[in-house]
């Protein structure tokens, strides 16, 4: 059975390879990795993975599966004056939690759509809107959905129940590959840390971070290769987020609580590099 996975694996990133580049190589090497595992609640598992070359070069990949039968709830904390991931998930008693959405740096507000029942909180800019910004999560309780998201979209917007946040942008959309035609070509082709949630077909709810920035531990990857790892993983709907120097994976958990990825901000390969962010997504 397992055979059989990999094989079926293996031929649908033949598929992708004529458009993306990425090989049949990389399919098996995610496959047969031995991923290191824990699970700290029913129903929460952290996954890690420590690979010399994966999409030609060292990669550093860091997820937590959240499968219905953890019960938890997902949100998003917000904070104007920026806080680290890490600080924000603590405060909101979370059980894990990853960097939300794209935000300035400087006045500390979110620069994509950002609604809380009937609350707007922030709007798309223009900038985002043009460059990347195509999709968005809808929170609600414990259901999670990934949507597509254009200024049309949000101008139109009448939602008044759960949490929405726009980022993007997305790179799958019923398990297919996601249209970037309109997207930066830079900020698509360039290797980068990287955040992003998805959803498999089963129901799970998926934080996934990449590490990079780190010569010889982990170079990034493109928009392409974060889209064939995950869809490798099974994943079915999936969606960028804010990654970078803000890309961080947070865990609560009885062997050990903090951030189980390796953030740039400090330009060391360690776990105390977090930047302060405007938002994040957590459950709890």
């Amino acid at each position: 059975m397992v055979v059989r996975r990999l094989l079926l694996l293996v031929a649908a990133s033949v598929v992708c390879v004529a458009a993306q580049a990425q090989s049949a190589a990389d399919s098996v090497a995610i496959v047969t990795a031995k991923w290191s595992t824990h699970s700290p609640q029913k129903g929460v598992v952290h996954k890690s993975l420590r690979i010399d070359n994966l999409y030609s070069g060292a990669q550093s990949i860091n997820l937590v599966e959240i499968s219905r039968s953890a019960k938890l709830r997902l949100a998003v904390a917000h904070d104007n004056n920026m806080r680290c991931t890490s600080d924000m998930a603590k405060e909101h008693n979370a059980v894990a939690a990853v960097n939300g959405a794209f935000y300035n740096m400087r006045a500390g507000n979110s620069t994509c759509f950002y609604k809380i029942d009937k609350e707007l909180i922030d709007s798309t800019t223009a900038s985002e809107a043009a460059a990347r910004v195509n999709g968005a999560v809808h929170l609600q309780g414990r259901k999670l959905r990934i949507l597509d998201w254009t200024p049309e979209i949000e101008r139109n917007y009448k939602g008044s129940k759960g949490t929405v946040l726009a980022s993007g942008p997305v790179m799958l959309q019923d398990g297919s590959k996601a249209d970037w035609s309109k997207c930066s070509e830079s900020f698509i082709e360039t290797k980068h840390p990287r955040s992003a949630i998805y959803t498999t077909r089963d129901g799970k709810v998926v934080f996934l971070t990449v590490d990079g920035r780190s010569k010889g531990n982990a170079v990034g990857m493109s928009i392409p290769e974060l889209m064939h790892l995950i869809r490798v993983l099974g994943g079915y709907d999936a969606l960028n987020l804010d990654g970078g120097g803000s890309t961080t994976l947070w865990i609560d958990g009885a062997d050990g609580t903090g951030v189980v990825n390796y953030p740039c901000d400090n330009r060391k390969f360690d776990h105390e590099g977090e930047r302060r962010v405007s938002n994040c997504i957590y459950a709890y």
